[in-house]
């Protein structure tokens, strides 16, 4: 019996390829871009993936102001932060936000649905977020992909 067809190859910094991908976020719903986008940061989607290894790809997100949120959603839901003084908890709402800086909504969507250590700060900073059509990854070739191919 040949006892390496049964063995798990676990991928490591070496072995594993890293691609890069472009993401349009034009018409897209906030949470489900977040959530494809997170998982192909991480590698879910390889046949290697490793839990303990980045071995996700590089994603480019473009047209981030033109993500949409459903229901109330613009006005109800808030982002809340914390300046560390007594009273100092300040909140503001999707639209603020997406005012003042909409790549961050794109940002802090993804952020929160990848793993809280040091694995998760690696793979946040493969996540490039773009507001208009341009970006300047161009010199990476990215491969574009349609999310709404995607299961």
């Amino acid at each position: 019996m040949d006892t390496l067809s049964y063995k798990t190859k676990s991928a490591n910094r070496k072995t594993v390829t890293k691609e890069w991908i472009l993401v349009d976020a034009d018409g897209q719903t906030l949470g489900r871009l977040a959530s494809k986008v997170a998982v192909m940061l991480r590698g879910k989607h390889k046949t290697n993936f490793t839990p303990h290894v980045d071995c996700g790809d590089n994603v480019v997100v473009i047209n981030a102001e033109k993500v949409t949120l459903s229901g109330n959603k613009w006005e109800d839901k808030k982002y809340i932060r914390y300046t560390g003084y007594p009273g100092g908890q300040r909140s503001r709402s999707a639209r603020d936000l997406m005012d003042k800086n909409p790549t961050a909504l794109v940002e802090k969507a993804v952020k929160g649905m990848l793993p809280k250590n040091r694995l998760g700060a690696d793979l946040f900073r493969n996540l490039y977020v773009y507001e208009g059509p341009e970006h300047n990854q161009e010199a990476q070739k990215p491969k574009q992909i349609n999310l709404n191919d995607l299961k």
